[in-house]
């Protein structure tokens, strides 16, 4: 009798997914039901089986076996599937290739099973540079100078404080709070590296409110002294910079973050005793390597930006009342500036021009040497010169606020301050020569390349700025041209020509502008031209990447720019002054750290010179230094007062404005 087992069908199973598996007794000759892959094939084996043994005829079999149209009810036609899955040849591809990239996936998951030992060193290393990355946040100093490795071998207070917090909450606020404190850290991070810039070029601290205008001076400054592309490229730099330093901190912390929960007891002890010695070493001062074992670092940082914006607030607030106050804001037109009457007046700033140029050992003695020997040229031309010191408003760079503090007579150290004053009706100096109708005014900017509403607050009839003076050689780095030119040009357009009133300048040369790097050198005056006997001079010069992180090279340099531009000015006052020409000159702020030092003073040289004797006896009584070149013990005056004691020397009568 031959042998058939009837299988029955499991409910919901359809009946060619499911391979009928015969009773151990009667297993398929050579395990082909076994070894079958699929459904069908394991049919198969069966039916060859079946008629071996004298299996029924079809119709038996079909009578045992469920309708085919059963069978098809209960699994999906093949067509139908098809539709569902247009595209592809065989509706089991997209569940095959997703299969397999489960598989992908599962694999490259299982590497750490795989590869314990590089898992481990891999999760230890990623471990530590997270916390390294934290504390280094914490810890950072906002000084070049003082990032010194003593300064990360201190136990921050806030790290401990994050400890205990991150234990007692619950996962998903422990998480959220941790990635916010890693943003935060970024932030603070990217603060300090922000006030280390601007300590090391404009001798103050990063402001949060007033400063974000002066990072796009900044890329300017780049464009002009590098090349466009090099200010792209660290432009965008900077942005990868600053997102990569967020995200990563932010990463970090939830790191460590999940690291403490692990094994919650131990940590609450390490953070306990932390936090016990924390305290012991705040309490009686141990210190390690020259620095207290305790720190706070990055609560400091933070509670010193929050003073800083709220100083700043209330700065705003109380400078614009400040400047309504105008001793000479309502002094009639003829008790203005009566012992100056027919003069020729010309106010000229000198770019970077800084007391270190007269005193540092690695600059003066070539500074000195030029000031004596054109002191000497001016004498013999018949002119003589007082010279003092003023104390700028600015340091290392923001030449506008040294400007406008000397011609407003306020202090001027910030953005906010500066767009306070030109927006209102203070009286500057050169305005004063204005309001007297007794002079002609202009103005010679060759630092100017686009439009300034700043000419109507300096009072100045006419502005040449960089395009308006001929030019056509090369530029210098930062400068758009050599200050030889621009005096020429000056004599050229305007002070050479016949007029009814006597004119009053003010000239801003450019040419000792940071990076000092190449700088133009002296031509024949008949020579200028149009600028372009400057072109060889140009392509001889250095490059401004040879110098600029160079302290030695930087110094010597800006001397030699330093030196340039008073051998133009003092040449072209011997070739072109008259017996009623009077030129004020000064800088308008010291050069950067990098040449100064860290600990400069923001001191700047200020000479006035003249031929009438008159003129420079009106201010005897300064007891400043006679020639170019100041005492080292000559008056140091804030920069703010020149203005009132300016006008007052020569004749004007205060008469304060009304509120």
């Amino acid at each position: 009798m031959p042998v058939f087992t009837r299988f029955r069908q499991t409910p919901g199973t359809a009946a060619d997914d499911t391979a009928p598996v015969p009773p151990a007794s009667e297993e398929t000759p050579g395990g082909a039901a076994e070894a079958a892959p699929e459904g069908a094939a394991t049919d198969t084996a069966v039916s060859e089986t079946a008629v071996a043994d004298g299996a029924p005829d079809t119709a038996e079999t079909d009578k045992a076996t469920p309708d085919t149209a059963e069978t098809d009810k209960a699994t999906p036609d093949t067509d139908e599937t098809d539709k569902a899955t247009p595209g592809e040849p065989d509706g089991e591809a997209p569940a095959g290739a997703k299969a397999r990239l489960r598989a992908r996936l599962a694999h490259w998951r299982s590497w750490r099973t795989r590869h314990p030992t590089a898992a481990r060193v891999l999760s230890w290393t990623t471990t530590a540079l997270a916390a390294a990355l934290v504390l280094g946040a914490m810890l950072m100093p906002n000084t070049v100078a003082t990032v010194q490795p003593n300064r990360f071998t201190r136990l921050p207070a806030e790290a401990i404080i994050g400890a205990a917090v991150m234990l007692a909450l619950p996962r998903r606020p422990r998480m959220l709070l941790a990635a916010f404190s890693g943003a935060v850290l970024g932030a603070l991070t990217i603060m300090n590296f922000l006030d280390m810039g601007f300590r090391e070029y404009l001798g103050r601290s990063f402001n949060l409110i007033l400063d974000w205008s002066l990072l796009d001076d900044a890329q300017s400054y780049i464009a002009d002294s590098m090349g466009r592309t090099t200010a792209v490229a660290a432009a965008v730099g900077a942005v990868v910079l600053v997102v990569v330093l967020l995200v990563l901190m932010a990463l970090a912390t939830v790191r460590l973050s999940n690291l403490l929960v692990r094994d919650t007891r131990t940590a609450t002890r390490a953070t306990l005793i932390a936090g016990t010695v924390w305290i012991t070493c705040s309490t009686l001062g141990l210190q390690f390597n020259g620095m207290p074992i305790a720190s706070d670092r990055a609560a400091g940082a933070l509670k010193a930006q929050a003073w800083r914006v709220k100083t700043t607030l209330r700065d705003e607030a109380a400078f614009r009342n400040e400047a309504k106050a105008d001793q000479f804001g309502d002094t009639p037109a003829d008790q203005l500036l009566p012992d100056l009457r027919g003069k020729d007046m010309i106010f000229t700033f000198i770019e970077s021009y800084g007391r270190s140029a007269i005193e540092d050992p690695g600059i003066a003695p070539g500074v000195d040497k030029t000031l004596d020997s054109s002191t000497a040229a001016l004498e013999k031309a018949g002119f003589r010169a007082r010279s003092g010191w003023l104390t700028s408003a600015t340091y290392g760079g923001s030449s506008w606020l040294g400007h406008s503090t000397t011609m407003s007579g306020l202090w001027i150290d910030n953005q906010q301050r500066y767009r306070t004053v030109m927006a209102g009706d203070h009286l500057s100096l050169t305005k004063a020569f204005k309001k007297t109708g007794a002079w002609d005014t202009v103005g010679v900017m060759p630092g100017v390349q686009k439009g300034w509403p700043e000419q109507s607050f300096y009072g100045l009839d006419k502005v040449y700025n960089a395009f308006q003076m001929g030019y056509q050689g090369p530029k210098f780095s930062w400068s758009t041209m050599p200050d030889q030119y621009a005096l020429e040009a000056f004599q050229r357009l305007e002070h050479g020509r016949k007029r009814d009133k006597p004119l009053m300048s003010e000239i801003i040369l450019t040419s000792s502008h940071q990076p000092w790097s190449p700088i133009p050198k002296m031509v024949g005056w008949d020579q200028l031209g149009d600028g372009s006997v400057f072109g060889p001079i140009q392509k001889a010069g250095t490059h401004p990447s040879d110098i600029i992180t160079d302290s030695t090279r930087s110094k010597q340099e800006y001397g030699k720019s330093v030196q340039y531009s008073v051998t133009s000015l003092t040449q072209w006052l011997e070739r072109y002054g008259n017996d009623d020409t009077v030129l004020v000159f000064l800088g308008d702020h010291q050069p950067i750290a990098r040449v100064s030092g860290n600990h400069a003073s923001r001191d700047v040289p200020v000479s006035i010179v003249a031929k009438d004797p008159k003129v420079l006896d009106k201010i005897a009584g300064w007891n400043w230094t006679e020639g170019l070149r100041p005492a080292k013990n000559a008056p140091v005056w804030k920069m703010s007062s020149f203005r009132d004691r300016f006008l007052t020397a020569y004749g004007s009568t205060p008469h304060p404005s009304k509120d």
